[in-house]
């Protein structure tokens, strides 16, 4: 159910129930994080392992405080940049956050969306949300209403449009002066930077448990996905399948081998690229192609993230 009643959403996370907010980023679903029963329904509805942390939204600063044990001097710094925004910080929770969201570990993922939607609802809470991405685990993220809709028939999900960004949020972490990258997201590194100086880059491996949207195979099509620098060069390796290619800005070389092209970004914006990405690929797997093959895209800025989703995506 679809509904654009903030009061209907309030009065559902007031009763304990799991909702579908929009977000900058992605739709969340989201509950209560006082509440460990609504908490436990993220995780069931999601299908998500209870190891995986969930991030909390909130609507203030002095709210954030409450939920915080400290809040580190290049944490204030960037907070005071990018929130509200695409931004999740790591840092060690305060005795009100329940184990259940933090997977029982000493930190918590906090962050304050920027859209005037969910803001406009956690204003009318007296409680922040936890929320991780509205869609069943490792399957494409929700960028519209619908999306969460078609994963979720029987959830009340808030109307907020289109997700401006459109790729998770970047998330970061901190060890006395140093900031360390978890996940790329909506956030360039070469945005965080400009702000902070050189920050470590820890997306590979060792703190993967930390932060949420790491597991090798995530925001995947229920059909086969490729990247490629190449896409055409890919089809060699195709035989009698129905073949749908997701290209950066152009269609390079046409071929009657596919079924679908479609561009992400035909203003060659990373930004534009990665708004459409998760809907294209729900479109391409609406389609009913066998295989998605999609142009890897230059690694820097945002092309970064949108190649670190696609490979997860790809994952098998």
């Amino acid at each position: 159910m679809i509904t654009t009643d903030i009061q209907l959403i309030k009065a559902h996370l007031e009763q304990g129930e799991v909702v579908g907010i929009p977000t900058e980023t992605v739709y969340g679903l989201a509950a209560n994080i006082y509440d460990d029963q609504a908490i436990a329904k993220i995780f069931s509805t999601k299908g998500r392992p209870n190891t995986n942390p969930l991030i909390v939204h909130v609507k203030s600063m002095e709210q954030v405080r409450t939920l915080v044990a400290e809040f580190p001097p290049k944490a204030e710094l960037l907070a005071k940049r990018f929130w509200p925004g695409a931004m999740t910080l790591i840092l060690p929770k305060s005795e009100l956050i329940s184990p259940a969201i933090t997977s029982n570990q000493s930190t918590v993922a906090i962050r304050m969306p920027k859209h005037s939607t969910t803001l406009e609802l956690l204003e009318t809470l007296d409680f922040p949300l936890a929320a991780p991405s509205a869609n069943p685990y490792n399957r494409i993220s929700p960028t519209r209403a619908e999306h969460v809709e078609a994963y979720f028939p029987n959830i009340p999900i808030l109307e907020g449009g289109a997700c401006e960004a459109g790729v998770e949020s970047t998330i970061l972490s901190f060890d006395g002066d140093e900031v360390a990258l978890l996940r790329h997201g909506a956030i360039s590194i070469e945005e965080i930077e400009a702000e902070v100086g050189r920050i470590l880059d820890r997306t590979s491996s060792e703190s993967v448990h930390l932060a949420p949207g790491r597991s090798k195979k995530h925001y995947s099509p229920l059909c086969e996905l490729i990247i490629s620098y190449e896409p055409l060069f890919m089809l060699s390796a195709v035989q009698d399948k129905k073949v749908g290619i997701l290209w950066f800005n152009e269609v390079k070389i046409a071929s009657s081998k596919v079924a679908i092209n479609h561009i992400l970004a035909p203003s060659g914006s990373f930004k534009e690229a990665a708004a459409n990405m998760y809907d294209a690929l729900h479109q391409l797997e609406k389609s009913g192609v066998d295989l998605i093959i999609v142009e890897r895209l230059p690694n820097y800025n945002l092309g970064r993230t949108i190649n670190d989703r696609l490979e997860r995506a790809a994952a098998k």
